[in-house]
């Protein structure tokens, strides 16, 4: 597919209409897989989050919240179908706006492009089963009181999402905050902009009422740090880094604000003697290559049983030779470029300092050499690692691998939660009893059996320990950007009696 003569230029998406940054600023886009310079986005600052926030409270409370917050689910849920039905119109061009965006394959964007798709739709229809669950009735043991549960929107909300899947990452909270009856402003992160906005313009294109969601872009510090601590954002929710996770915390605490984090993993995939090695193999590259690694869950530590670790290292190396490895828009591309040039010399760091602390590259480590221009790392297999390397203990954020071996299934449990992270892990073996059992020794939100990485909007996704807390995706997802209200009426004729009534006269 031929890249486009021209990125479209965008303004901060507020009140249901463009404008520019308050102080005329903007950054530049660029293309990872060429360096070039494509395009640019706003870059807003303290006084457009002002706004943007101000514009989600009024959306929330307009005419007493009839038009949005207070709505019948069914209400919200046409909304959600409308941007779904446009996603998917328009799944080519934003498929191809992220890959110029972020340097992963084309073929990987479209596809999520339908997941975005079809998180809207997902949310959409429980925005409408959520009517026939409100006044839930909860059994009192004393029959003069009658009591009921209602779920509300929490309110406004801000939503703070990362680059490595832009738009999708962003429809994981933007969608269920809409569904619940929030009103948001979401900030995506100022290095994968360009489908965020785009999202904007669909909501301009089928009538989302105005201020129900807005859209600023720019730096961290400028745009995302002002939106966290805001007072009159009610609850925020984050993708991204432990450490910005935890300023985020430290802000919210202040002001006894909700939050919910996801965070950074360094999961375990163990791999036991009884398996097809060559089925294994493709799951463990699947698990840590796929998007170029740059992935929160990716399975980047990967623990191999002593008898078939020869093996199986030799089958990686040659099917990692195999990944087509090129501009991510050339057909049957699975390896693009890394985001930008931080991120690029970032992974370059984390290699070169495990080759000096005694690691071995077995495959990897450099830049293609056919690929003179742009941000492309081979895919990379360091084995001879020791617990206490950084390359163990440290996310990575590439196309890194990490090897050790084990003896035992204690063992390998015990390495497998040899983390301050939690958010993944993986089991791969015949034996079903084995893989059940380390499933729950495993300490992460989630464990993937004979596989890496499947996710599913119907299933809880989020971590434990460093890799945060809360749960997106699913009913759960939802439960996020909803407060349980407890109703409680007393129903009897008769006065209540403790208190003895005053004397007559």
């Amino acid at each position: 597919m031929a890249a486009p003569s021209a990125i479209p230029r965008r303004g901060l998406f507020i009140g249901g209409g463009w404008r520019e940054p308050s102080l005329g600023r903007r950054l530049p886009v660029v293309n990872p897989a060429t360096e070039a310079t494509i395009g640019d986005i706003p870059a807003a600052t303290a006084e457009d989050v002002e706004l943007a926030v101000s514009a989600a409270r009024d959306a929330f409370g307009r005419d007493g919240g009839r038009h949005w917050s207070r709505a019948p689910g069914a209400v919200r849920a046409k909304y959600l179908k409308a941007i779904a039905a446009k996603i998917k119109d328009k799944k080519s061009y934003l498929a191809l706006l992220e890959t110029l965006d972020s340097g992963k394959p084309l073929d990987e964007a479209a596809g999520d492009m339908e997941d975005v798709a079809a998180c809207f739709e997902y949310y959409a229809d429980l925005a409408e089963a959520l009517d026939g669950k409100q006044r839930a009735p909860i059994s009192l043991p004393m029959e003069n009181f009658e009591s009921y549960v209602l779920k509300e929107p929490i309110g406004v909300v801000g939503l703070i999402t990362p680059w490595n899947y832009p738009l999708l990452m962003a429809t994981w909270k933007v969608a269920p905050a809409l569904a619940a009856g929030c009103t948001a402003v979401l900030k995506p992160s100022e290095l994968a902009s360009l489908t965020c906005l785009e999202l904007g313009g669909i909501c301009a294109e089928i009538g989302l009422p105005p201020g129900v969601l807005n859209i600023i872009t720019g730096l961290g510090t400028e745009a995302g740090a002002p939106l966290a601590s805001h007072p009159h954002v009610d609850k925020i929710a984050f993708t991204g880094s432990t450490e910005t996770g935890k300023r985020i915390m430290i802000t919210a605490s202040q002001m006894v604000k909700p939050v919910s984090l996801e965070l950074g993993g360094k999961s375990p995939l163990i791999v036991f003697d009884d398996v097809d090695i060559d089925k294994a193999v493709e799951w463990a590259m699947f698990g840590c290559f796929a998007n170029a690694g740059q992935v929160c869950s990716a399975t980047s530590r990967l623990l191999l049983h002593e008898k078939i670790a020869k093996r199986f290292l030799d089958r990686l190396v040659a099917w990692a030779k195999s990944i087509k490895i090129s501009d991510p828009l050339e057909e049957g591309c699975r390896l693009g470029s890394v985001v930008s040039e931080g991120q690029y010399q970032k992974i370059m760091k984390f290699i070169s300092t495990a080759r000096c602390e005694g690691a071995t590259i077995l495959y990897g480590g450099a830049r293609p050499q056919h690929l003179k221009r742009g941000f492309f790392i081979e895919p990379t297999i360091i084995t001879n690692v020791s617990t206490s390397m950084q390359i163990w203990r440290e996310e990575v954020f590439g196309p890194v691998i990490c090897v050790k071996e084990f003896r035992t299934e204690r063992e390998a449990g015990e390495l497998a939660n040899d983390t301050h992270y939690g958010l993944a892990g993986a089991v791969i073996s015949n034996d079903l009893e084995r893989c059940e059992r380390i499933s729950k020794a495993i300490q992460s939100g989630i464990v993937w059996i004979n596989c890496s990485q499947p996710c599913f909007v119907q299933a809880p996704w989020g971590g434990n320990k460093r890799s945060g807390f809360g749960r997106e995706l699913g009913q759960w997802g939802l439960d996020n950007y909803l407060s349980v209200k407890q109703v409680t009426k007393y129903c009897s004729d008769e006065p209540y009696g403790w208190y003895r009534p005053p004397s007559k006269l």
